[in-house]
């Protein structure tokens, strides 16, 4: 047994392995734990473990990766529906300013108890106050990969200078087993050349990428051109600020130039549909061309202020819908490429490309367990459950979920808190919040 009670090997026996490994293989086998990685997967007997699990009425896949948000945000969850970007911004900042770390961490679990809850297993977040986030994360026992988010000294709501207080995030919770501290540029109108290359020196000195909005929306592309000559991405280019791996938000208003451009500087992209299309950014995200380009697109569900959900399923959904319909081609992301997108790309996207978003030996035991026998699951055969995990799964058919081997969802209830203490906490907040909203 490991120090917190839990069995050190795990056998799962006989349930539908959705693999996501190099060939994508799906059949019905076994599956084994040790020490919080994958130690067998296969259509063979595993050896015993300390725990057996009799799993032929579960579907097991991957946890899926979040590539954008801003967990925090949860309880802002319809305070500014139906408005664009800008006005949607202006009311969110207002409130922003108001907010406590006790707020934040109130919000941050209920987010992650959302996203935990509909199969997520790590987040890549951007958002100030990160701290309290990495505590939410602590206590509920899912992956962060937290963006401090970095402005214009005179433009922000933090205390102290943005950047210097995301050099002190970072070196608070390097080396920290779940929590990954990284820097975020929150995006061109908000950041001048000086904060960019500040932000990306950082990055590189502390050896962490890089998260931002880029292209969300044509205003923000069209004032940036019309102040500096240039497009974003051209812009942050010649700043030397899109370093291999930045994982940017959005890229919704991209020229194929663009689109080319980042390919070759390794960039990676986070697709937001559903906040995207709420907000009226207008454009489509250009996925295919992305992926053509050789940039790896990952999903994101953003906040709930601006979704308003934090399912990937959801997501996966979404996204696979929207391409189909722009590009009047039923064949463009198909179920298969959604999964990945949702797992293997998002793992690639922060920098856990051969650790997370696959079942495989050595791989992070990160995993959920679905209801075979859910309503839309069925029929839960080997050649349609990715279809059905893309395209019609419930949250409600989630049924247990496994981070680094260690069990923080059984039953659909959450192991690290109580739900109804994480419901006061957030309903305390939201009181306030909507009271002075």
């Amino acid at each position: 047994m490991t120090e917190t009670g839990a069995p050190r090997s795990i056998r799962f026996q006989n349930a539908l392995l959705v693999t996501q490994d190099r060939e994508r293989r799906v059949f019905e086998g076994d599956l084994r734990i040790e020490d919080g990685r994958i130690s067998h997967v296969g259509p063979e007997p595993a050896p015993p473990a300390e725990r057996t699990v009799a799993a032929g009425r579960f579907v097991i896949a991957p946890g899926f990766v979040n590539t954008h948000g801003h967990v925090a945000m949860s309880p802002l969850r319809g305070i500014a529906d139906d408005r664009d970007l800008g006005a949607f911004l202006e009311k969110l900042f207002r409130l922003d300013a108001r907010r406590t770390e006790e707020d934040l961490e109130a919000g941050a679990l209920l987010g992650i108890a959302e996203m935990l809850l509909s199969g997520t297993t790590s987040f890549l977040d951007l958002y100030y106050g990160q701290d309290a986030v990495a505590r939410a994360v602590e206590r509920l026992g899912i992956r962060g990969f937290l963006g401090w988010a970095v402005l214009d000294p005179e433009l922000t709501t933090q205390k102290g200078r943005p950047l210097d207080n995301a050099r002190a995030f970072l070196g608070r919770w390097r080396g920290h087993p779940r929590v990954t501290p990284l820097v975020a540029p929150q995006g061109v109108y908000v950041c001048n050349a000086e904060t960019w290359i500040g932000a990306t020196a950082l990055a590189r000195e502390t050896g962490s990428f890089v998260h931002c909005h880029l292209s969300e929306t044509r205003r923000e592309v069209h004032e940036h051109e019309a102040k500096y000559g240039l497009r974003p991405v051209a812009w942050l280019d010649g700043l030397g600020a899109l370093p291999a791996g930045l994982v940017a938000a959005h890229g919704v208003w991209l020229t194929a130039a663009e689109v080319r451009l980042l390919g070759e500087r390794k960039v990676g992209v986070a697709h937001c549909p559903s906040s995207n299309m709420k907000l009226a950014s207008g454009g489509v995200c250009p996925v295919p061309e992305l992926r053509a380009a050789g940039v790896t697109v990952g999903l994101g569900t953003d906040s709930a202020a601006s979704n308003n959900s934090l399912s990937m399923l959801r997501e996966m959904h979404l996204a696979g819908l929207l391409q189909k319909h722009h590009r009047w081609d039923a064949a463009v992301l198909p179920a298969q490429e959604l999964l990945d997108m949702a797992t293997r790309n998002g793992a690639a996207l922060v920098g856990r490309a051969d650790d997370l978003g696959a079942l495989e030996v050595g791989r992070q035991a990160d995993l959920v367990l679905y209801r075979r026998d859910h309503p839309t699951l069925l029929p839960a055969r080997p050649e349609a459950i990715v279809s059905h995990l893309a395209y019609a799964a419930s949250e409600e058919a989630v049924d247990s979920v496994y981070v680094g081997g260690r069990e923080v969802v059984r039953g659909r209830e959450l192991l690290g808190r109580p739900w109804p203490e994480i419901q006061r906490a957030a309903e305390a907040v939201t009181d306030r919040l909507w009271a002075e909203g």
